[in-house]
């Protein structure tokens, strides 16, 4: 069997897998958000926060609630860090220096999870379980709480809530997300991945020597990672290890848990609304797109169209044999696509076009399928502006299920889109203004600037990935892309919680003649086209100076 033939059943089989769960997730997942019933450890947490679960929310306060939860979790995060020799089962480690813990605790809050440093001869054991693993759990389950706001938002009539969000933050995190982590982990650890406190790993110290230092739960904190939460590996090179990710099969495990979330979620929100085909609609966009873009990795980097590949046969550079050319390009577009950042090769050591595949599927606003819930409220806003588009070009009446899109709504989805293309423009632009800042780029060159690129890329839109190539362990870079992955985070999130309060209030606008139908291929062609060309306009004269320039040099 070729390279390709493998690469394509590889893709063939999560398509397949993917279609059978999207229905009982996405039901079960309903089912969760819209129980009237809270369970037994669910009713003692809500003691212990002073939470009143049958009270609803009106999108103030729950914006405020979230933004209290996420400032009190920063804390928490950069106190552990920089606590933890004190701290039991720190292993010997030192305090974390203040703009690493400072970077760390913003990543992992936002649900970024970019590491600009190496995670095992950095963190404790305690840090990783008690302020990063948390963290993948509970902001993951921030990222649903959202989307699903936003969903009753359109669901609701002439109501002043959308819901509350400790419980939803709370039903995320003890009904999805955690026995999705225990199944997995059990799967995993009989796939080679290791878990256990006995076991040893060499680290490299400063000096040149190695000290043996115990190991930690890496399989359980693998499936966090995976499930399409966040990039943070207990190990420098993240999915590439083997004690992360074992074998061709473990590697089709992860890509699987990275999209089985946010491409069922477009069932939970065809049932919220009552119309289970706008859910399809939503879910054709994400698998057309995605779908492309897998493809056109993989062509890229079976192509291998630049000079070293060309020369040895394969696009193998930064690629463990284990997993190939094809099941590694597969999942650095699917890690790309979402907002999971796990990575299993170094897209540094892609083709020009390869490596800008990953680039661009980030600058898509990472809605194809997305993050755990971004994805979906990503994808909804931009359902938003393409109702709004259409009725400008054609004449019809711009509503989405039977709410108007006015002033106030296409302001707020207009301003969502804007954020991230902002912060990630301006950062590169500071970062290429300065001699000393582009000192930290490995390369020179188109290549340089992609690196540049792909940091803020990664950081605004929430990713954590890392292009490679660029050292980012300095303290402007820290601090800069810090607040890049906390406004790229928050400013969107406050404008899609306004959106959902001002949709909650609308009275039902009847259809007529002049409703644009949300549920037929039609719209599902518009709005892939509104998204590319969206990002097209913004982003192609800065992907025309890196990646390429570089590809057609």
């Amino acid at each position: 069997m070729t390279t390709t033939a493998a690469g394509m059943i590889f893709i063939a089989s999560l398509i397949v897998v993917l279609v059978l769960v999207h229905k009982p997730f996405g039901d079960y997942m309903h089912r969760v958000y819209t129980s009237t019933r809270h369970n037994v450890v669910e009713r003692g947490v809500y003691r212990l926060l002073g939470v009143r679960a049958d009270a609803e929310q009106s999108w103030g306060v729950y914006a405020r609630s979230l933004l209290a939860f996420s400032v009190i979790s920063i804390l928490v995060v950069y106190g552990i860090q920089r606590l933890q020799d004190r701290l039991p089962l720190s292993v010997g480690m030192e305090p974390v220096t203040d703009h690493i813990a400072w970077n760390t605790a913003i990543s992992f809050v936002t649900n970024t999870n970019w590491q600009a440093y190496s995670g095992e001869s950095t963190m404790g054991h305690l840090t990783q379980m008690a302020a990063l693993a948390v963290q993948n759990f509970v902001s993951a389950a921030v990222g649903m709480a959202v989307a699903i706001a936003l969903v009753r938002g359109f669901a609701r009539r002439r109501a002043d809530t959308i819901g509350n969000f400790w419980v939803d933050l709370v039903r995320g995190s003890l009904r999805i997300l955690l026995p999705i982590a225990f199944v997995g982990a059990l799967v995993l650890v009989a796939g080679g991945l290791v878990q256990n406190f006995s076991g040893l790993h060499e680290v490299t110290t400063l000096t040149g020597g190695s000290q043996s230092i115990t190991g930690g739960p890496v399989a359980s904190q693998e499936v966090i990672k995976e499930l399409g939460t966040n990039g943070g590996g207990f190990y420098n090179v993240n999915s590439a290890h083997p004690f992360e990710n074992a074998t061709s099969w473990t590697n089709w495990v992860e890509i699987f848990l990275i999209l089985v979330i946010p491409f069922s979620l477009p069932r939970t929100f065809g049932k919220l609304v009552g119309q289970v085909r706008q859910g399809y609609a939503i879910v054709a966009v994400m698998g057309v797109i995605a779908l492309a873009s897998v493809l056109l990795t993989n062509v890229f980097e079976l192509s291998g169209d630049a000079t070293v590949p060309q020369a040895v046969g394969a696009a193998m550079e930064g690629k463990e044999i284990r997993f190939g050319v094809s099941n590694s390009a597969t999942f650095a577009a699917s890690t790309t696509l979402t907002s999971t950042g796990a990575v299993d090769s170094f897209h540094d050591s892609y083709t020009p076009f390869g490596g800008m595949m990953t680039l661009f599927n980030m600058m898509l606003g990472e809605v194809a399928p997305g993050g755990v819930g971004a994805g979906l409220y990503g994808m909804l806003i931009l359902a938003v502006i393409t109702v709004f588009v259409a009725g400008l070009m054609v004449g019809r009446t711009p509503e989405y299920l039977g709410k108007k899109i006015g002033a106030r709504e296409i302001k707020l989805a207009s301003m969502y889109f804007l954020v991230t293309p902002a912060l990630v423009l301006i950062g590169t632009a500071f970062a290429m203004g300065s001699a000393e800042r582009r000192a930290s780029m490995l390369n020179s060159g188109p290549h340089g600037l992609s690196e540049v690129l792909y940091a803020f890329t990664s950081a605004s839109n929430n990713n954590g990935s890392a292009f490679a190539g660029l050292t980012v362990n300095t303290p402007w870079y820290d601090v800069a892309l810090g607040l890049c992955m906390v406004f790229g985070r928050f400013l969107p999130i406050i404008l899609v919680l306004a959106l959902a309060g001002s949709l909650a209030r609308q009275a039902p606008v009847p259809e007529s003649a002049g409703t644009l139908p949300t549920h037929r291929p039609q719209f599902v062609g518009m709005v892939v086209g509104v998204t590319l060309i969206l990002v097209a306009l913004t982003f192609l004269p800065a992907l025309a100076l890196g990646p390429i320039a570089e590809g057609l040099s």
